[in-house]
């Protein structure tokens, strides 16, 4: 893994940006198209603003997925990951196509449907942070590290919804919905190459865990350290608990 650790939250943003833009140059001069998958989170604000921005990117060649959605919201409600991603990026930049988890009424049928066509064809990249809790996606811990499926319905963990409180996305622990839909860890390392961006003091624990503890279904991300592409950006919040800059 490689780690990069910037003075400041824009400046993680921008290099993150910047990197994850000339991978998407590079795949591009050699293939047809790209497949992305994109969290959807506050922690990835700054970043997607800096890759709308970056320059000579053929984006009505490259594909778009995301990795979890909440079930049990309304469609029109603004904390699906969905209607989130729409206005953070997908509606922003002419994507040859951008899938929406759409969960409807039968989300385990949703589930299976959003995994063909994310097996398709390979995932080219996928862009993800960490969790407070140390979840990659809404693979709460202990993950499954050898999960047979892509796409799957999971329960979120109690400190996994106060996150989302925390990141002022809902009022209240009782308006955050309590199951979603996600990617699995397999599924996510299955991408060619990763880039995760993790700002703010609140993900420093998380991070140290990634980096320094046992590789362990305890700790989501530190799934991340068996892959050879995936790239890790932080700022000096989220490095402070390394103990080193």
């Amino acid at each position: 893994m490689s780690i990069h650790i910037a003075e400041s939250r824009d400046a993680m943003a921008a290099q993150a940006a910047a990197d994850i833009a000339r991978e998407i140059r590079s795949c591009l001069a050699h293939q047809s198209g790209v497949r992305i998958v994109f969290a959807a989170a506050p922690s990835q604000s700054e970043m997607l603003a800096a890759l709308c921005a970056e320059k000579d990117i053929d984006w009505p060649r490259v594909t778009a997925f995301h990795m979890d959605e909440y079930l049990g919201l309304p469609a029109d409600a603004p904390q699906r990951f969905g209607l989130w991603l729409c206005r953070a990026i997908f509606d922003r930049l002419p994507f040859a196509a951008a899938h929406l988890i759409e969960p409807g009424d039968d989300p385990m049928q949703t589930a299976a449907d959003y995994a063909v066509k994310l097996n398709a064809a390979p995932i080219d990249i996928v862009c993800c942070g960490i969790g407070a809790n140390g979840h990659l996606a809404f693979n709460d811990p202990p993950a499954d590290f050898i999960d047979p499926l892509t796409v799957k319905v999971v329960e979120l963990d109690a400190e996994c919804r106060q996150q989302q409180v925390d990141d002022a996305c809902f009022p209240r622990l009782s308006d955050v919905p309590t199951h979603a839909l996600t990617i699995t860890v397999p599924g996510l390392l299955a991408a060619r190459a990763i880039f995760c961006t993790v700002p703010g003091a609140m993900k420093a624990e998380a991070v140290r865990r990634t980096l320094l503890g046992p590789i362990d279904p305890a700790c989501p991300a530190s799934a991340l350290r068996t892959h050879p592409g995936c790239a890790l950006y932080l700022d000096s919040e989220s490095a402070s608990a390394l103990g080193t800059r």
